[in-house]
């Protein structure tokens, strides 16, 4: 079975994942079949980039997504327009709707670097914890 999932990239630490299109007997980084997105969950508000006319085409073809991807999906709003495909709707209007929806959205400056914790903010010590 065609899956849709996250593939971990990035270093040590600090992950990033690519949503791919991949046989499910695949391990998590095996050989897939077409990258379709991008997902970064270190910046602030997470960075969503889906290709959403290869989404929709893989979806249509019977890809089931795994439940991270389609919260994913759920949040840039492909899994909807999905529905609406499966309703009838043609898919090149979708597409034009995705990619009009996509340029009218705006431009974040998604930064991997957090700012300081405040003065009490930080990590816990164990002793405090343990009290």
């Amino acid at each position: 079975m065609v899956r849709i999932r996250l593939r971990r990239v990035g270093l040590k630490k600090q992950p990033s994942y690519r949503v791919v299109i991949i046989d499910q007997r695949n391990a998590r980084n095996g050989s897939f079949i077409e990258v379709i997105g991008q997902y970064n969950a270190r910046t602030r508000p997470d960075t969503d980039v889906i290709d959403e006319g290869r989404a929709l085409y893989w979806l249509s073809q019977g890809a089931q997504p795994t439940d991270a991807v389609e919260r994913i999906l759920k949040r840039t709003g492909t899994w909807a327009r999905f529905e609406r495909l499966r309703k009838g709707e043609a898919i090149e209007t979708l597409i034009a709707e995705a990619e009009a929806a996509q340029a009218a959205a705006p431009k974040i400056d998604p930064r991997t670097s957090f700012p300081s914790p405040g003065p009490g903010q930080g990590a816990k010590s164990k002793a405090a914890v343990a009290e």
